[in-house]
């Protein structure tokens, strides 16, 4: 039995991943694809554009076999810690051979050699690094600039291969050296395999005509949905005319995939949310812990600096990507602030993301979904992963009641419930909450 894995958002799933998992399965000649997602919320600190369940869905009529929930502490965290837990519970679950991730590059040597240089991390580099951030970079931008020059004294830079600068700065290329950081620092058995991205640039938010639309940009999607302009859709993004959600290929679904929802354990049309749906609940986080005098410096990501320009704009009400405007200066680029909102309001500390790295990052298995056609694949899994599998959350409470774990998992859940209160009261839609949402299984 071989089993590749994937580390995704699936923010939504679209034509591009199930081409991804198409290859994945083809260049390994692998049985299974399991994919670790993130829940409800996701890297770039804010929410999900559709709940974690409705995107499972998505992703196991799309092709994967198993879908594993990332915990959220490490879902809305760095690039770095993203990336080591996805490949902790890969590499925990003792069946995974194949690590296959996307890149712009393409070029598994090259991202190799700048994911050994980040791994080893040798004096030179770190000494460029403190001179990046003494120059008020910041540090992604220090790291960045750091890494080009270390690979160019290295005499790594290969012919043809001159804008480091390029390859680094691209999103894909960015997590697929993280990985294999990651494969690197555990010692691990995973073979990784890079595809190359095709289609729209990530960051790209044009939706194309219907005919050149294949391989959208998950941002494109985002957009159309936010802008209530898809193809097909009448009025509020989430009035779906044909009353069935993704309604098969060929559909109007702007991710191109051609999904079915959830076999009805969600609203009749998934809804959409979007960063500017928290803003009413970050407003009445941040006045709560003012009241209370509370320590923003303990909430992860969140700086000196950052916390002082929270206070100094607490009552200047605004939207969530309006307030994020404010806050931004060019040490604090929006992703940051985005994530240190996020975790403001979801609670997630630098303790407990620090705790929770000495758990090995992800030190349970929390089952979202899997095609019934698995079963070799869990029965492998349940033989050879010591970790607790996490189906029913009510009995895995009871499981782990002494487990150093147990309060991850209970802030995964709360994560998911603010996320299905968003939900409610943006169409009324009630959706099952974590204790009786079961599993979802696809007879594919």
């Amino acid at each position: 039995m071989k089993t590749v894995g994937i580390i995704a958002e699936y923010n939504p799933f679209h034509s591009g991943h199930q081409y991804q998992i198409a290859m994945a399965r083809r260049l390994t000649g692998a049985d299974f694809v399991v994919v670790v997602m993130s829940g409800d919320f996701v890297q770039r600190g804010e929410p999900a554009v559709f709940d974690k369940y409705t995107r499972t869905a998505m992703a196991l009529e799309g092709g994967a076999d198993l879908v594993l929930e990332m915990p959220v502490r490490f879902a809305t965290s760095s690039a770095e810690d993203f990336a080591a837990c996805g490949v902790a519970l890969l590499d925990r679950l003792g069946v995974t051979d194949v690590l296959c991730f996307g890149s712009e590059l393409g070029r598994l040597d090259l991202l190799e050699q700048a994911a050994g240089i980040l791994a080893a991390e040798p004096e030179a580099f770190r000494q460029k690094l403190r001179q990046g951030l003494a120059a008020g970079m910041s540090f992604p931008k220090a790291r960045e600039a750091a890494l080009v020059r270390e690979l160019e004294a290295c005499g790594l830079k290969e012919k043809g291969q001159d804008d480091w600068q390029k390859v680094l700065s691209s999103p894909n290329n960015i997590l697929g050296i993280e990985y294999l950081k990651a494969l690197k620092r555990r010692g691990s058995r995973i073979s990784p395999l890079t595809v190359r991205r095709q289609g729209q640039d990530y960051h790209d938010t044009r939706l194309l005509p219907e005919d050149n639309r294949f391989f959208p940009s998950a941002s494109a999607i985002r957009k159309a949905y936010r802008d209530a302009a898809c193809p097909g859709w009448s009025g509020p993004v989430s009035q779906d005319p044909s009353g069935t959600g993704w309604s098969g290929p060929g559909s109007q679904d702007p991710s191109g995939a051609g999904c079915n929802g959830s076999g009805g354990t969600r609203p009749a049309v998934p809804v959409p949310i979007f960063p500017d749906d928290l803003s009413g609940l970050l407003d009445a986080r941040l006045l709560e812990l003012s009241r209370q005098n509370q320590d923003l410096t303990r909430f992860a990501d969140v700086s000196p600096e950052l916390a002082a320009r929270i206070r100094r704009n607490l009552l200047e009400f605004d939207t969530f990507s309006g307030r994020i405007a404010r806050l931004k200066t060019r040490q604090l680029p929006y992703t940051r602030i985005s994530r240190a909102l996020v975790h403001i309001l979801l609670g997630i500390t630098a303790e407990e993301i620090s705790v929770s790295r000495s758990l090995d990052y992800a030190p349970y298995i929390r089952i979202l979904g899997f095609r019934k056609a698995a079963g070799d694949l869990l029965g492998a899994i349940r033989r050879r992963c010591p970790l607790p599998m996490v189906t029913r959350t009510a009995g895995a409470l009871r499981q782990m009641e002494d487990s150093p774990a147990l309060d991850m998992l209970y802030q995964d859940i709360c994560a998911s419930h603010l996320y299905q209160s968003l939900v409610f009261h943006k169409s009324g839609g009630r959706m099952k909450n974590e204790y009786t949402q079961p599993v979802v299984i696809r007879h594919l």
